[in-house]
């Protein structure tokens, strides 16, 4: 099924949902005007559906070998990258000095969901890529700069994440990779590292390598660590590619989907190594870039729901079962229930990973800390609810394809195995929670009583067009008020048992104002209908999860190992 770009719902979402205009209305991305934008993801989204789409199906059913040490990348995959390099969609939103197109997070959002939505694959490398621009961009010296941001920019060189080993996943302070100064201004990194994305590949010149490691004289936990730029080839005098570097794909992860983006484990051997920010204080450096990734990771949650749902819809357009007035299975009302779900679900997401990139923006733009404030809050949140959709989506997808669903060929069940990770890596949704009620709560909940306040106040405004649908918005503001008090009077251990349960009402909430906004631009029209039914039938979904996130954790702690069956 072709993949279509849904470039009319970026246009409403940037003009009337999230506050795009304020965006282009600062110095810093005054150029960037909505028809300028608009005028960019036509083009990105061109090159999604006739040179990425495509390649899909390729990467689950040719996915990427490592041979004799080399990874060999899926079929098609090095002639897509090259559209992604040539077209500069690996880094429009890098800085200009280096070569990037200095565009807004919240254009670059969009292009990555669609590159997501056509192919998540390899969509995963530049996404990657992004991130160590931006983490390079803000701590490495400068000497690091003039030699990897114009080729990183240019996607002539490809970017990791280095954190994760065998005995140190969520708990990165347990890491024992180490590096030791060779007292040249480099460092000898050793250590071994899994799941990391991309990890080499045959269609770029270099592969650089962040990396997580601990000096001698770093301390135990998380504040002992440093970071370190660790390229495959070491560049030489001419920042060209060189001598290949001590470090290797010792084996790729044979996983449930993303077959074809390669999940290397990498053994570092004593790799030169140049250190990035200051020593032990490495975990700041990389929270740039996963602050960055989750965003990213929302985006592909939200893309692989776009895709599911229009392979779902044409899928249900073209079967005939039953009776239907619509000659087809569309004119089943549970069939109805399941895309109306999924498209509602899809906005509402969207809209949320959207929010969160004009939040980033206008903190980049203005410095100012209330924008800061929210681009931490909503964080987290369209980081869980953005993947959470896309598993959720994907797996209706493959319902309304029946039996169908369930046979490899169609290609619905893909999706769902693709994004299944998305809740997992990049912090997992669970810690993505605790984050929101502990972290992000260290303010008092400063920051989301000015988002309810924010919700409440365009409800009060909508009612007088819309009433119908403002006022069940204005009353899940007031429900999730009341357990965003009771959550903060509580201490930050006693929050997360109903840590993920309070995000995804709070999500469920944002979702309402989303569709209210859109339905309010287009009241007699299509986004009216489907905000409609979002917010009676969907909606009221916060109810029970809020009262489940107030429930005290006693309750849930008393549940003993032997409870569960645990020997």
């Amino acid at each position: 099924m072709p993949f279509r770009a849904p470039l009319t719902e970026y246009d409403l979402l940037l003009n009337h949902v999230v506050g795009y205009e304020q965006v282009a209305a600062t110095e810093t991305f005054g150029d960037a005007t909505l028809d300028t934008a608009m005028a960019v993801l036509t083009e990105a989204g061109k090159m999604c559906e006739e040179v990425l789409a495509p390649l899909q199906r390729n990467g689950d059913l040719d996915p990427a070998v490592l041979e004799n040490g080399v990874v060999r990348t899926s079929k098609g995959f090095a002639e897509g990258y090259q559209a992604i390099k040539e077209g500069g969609w690996v880094s429009i939103a890098a800085d200009p000095e280096h070569g990037g197109m200095g565009l807004p997070m919240s254009v670059t959002s969009c292009v990555n969901e669609m590159m997501g939505a056509a192919c998540l694959s390899l969509q995963l490398n530049p996404l990657m890529t992004q991130g160590q621009i931006e983490a390079l961009e803000h701590h490495a010296s400068d000497a690091l700069k003039e030699t990897y941001l114009p080729k990183l920019i240019s996607g002539e060189w490809s970017g990791t994440m280095n954190l994760t080993e065998p005995h140190a996943g969520s708990d990165v302070g347990a890491l024992s990779s180490k590096a030791e100064d060779n007292g040249d201004g480099t460092y000898a990194v050793t250590g071994q590292k899994v799941y990391i994305s991309w990890g080499d590949n045959d269609f770029t010149e270099n592969v650089c390598h962040l990396v997580l490691a601990r000096l001698p004289d770093g301390g135990p936990g998380t504040k002992g660590i440093s970071l370190f730029l660790v390229p495959k080839r070491i560049p030489d005098e001419n920042g060209n590619p060189g001598v290949a570097n001590n470090l290797r794909v010792v084996s790729l992860e044979h996983k449930m989907g993303l077959h074809g983006s390669p999940t290397c484990v990498m053994s570092f051997e004593g790799a030169t190594g140049w250190l990035v920010g200051e020593a032990h204080d490495g975990m700041r450096a990389m929270f740039t870039m996963m602050n960055n990734a989750r965003l990213g990771v929302a985006l592909q949650g939200v893309g692989a729901a776009e895709g599911a749902y229009q392979q779902a819809l044409a899928f249900a357009q073209e079967r005939k079962q039953g009776r239907s007035e619509t000659g087809n299975i569309l004119g089943h009302a549970d069939v109805r229930r399941m895309l109306a779900t999924m498209k509602a679900e899809t906005f509402a997401s969207r809209a949320m990973s959207l929010d969160l990139a004009v939040a980033i923006d206008m903190a980049r733009a203005t410095g100012d800390a209330d924008w800061t404030a929210r681009a931490a809050l909503l964080t987290p949140l369209a980081k869980v609810y953005g993947t959470e959709v896309g598993i959720g989506v994907s797996n209706m997808g493959i319902q309304v394809h029946g039996g169908m669903g369930f046979v490899e060929e169609t290609g619905a069940a893909q999706y769902l195995r693709d994004v299944r990770v998305t809740a997992i890596y990049e912090g997992t949704n669970g810690i993505q929670a605790m984050d929101l009620v502990g972290r992000k709560m260290m303010d008092g909940g400063d920051a989301a009583h000015k988002l309810i306040d924010e919700i409440e106040a365009f409800a009060e405004t909508a009612r007088a067009t819309l009433p119908e649908l403002a006022e069940p918005v204005w009353q899940a503001c007031e429900t999730l008020r009341e357990a965003l008090e009771d959550m903060a009077g509580r201490k930050t251990a006693e929050r997360f048992g109903g840590a993920v349960p309070f995000l995804m009402g709070f999500a469920r909430v944002l979702g309402g104002h989303y569709h209210l906004r859109a339905a309010m631009a287009d009241s007699q029209g299509a986004y009216a209908r489907v905000a409609r039914f979002y917010i009676t039938r969907l909606l009221p979904e916060h109810v029970g999860l809020l009262a489940h996130a107030r429930e005290d954790i006693a309750d849930l702690m008393a549940i003993t190992p032997e409870d569960l069956g645990a020997a």
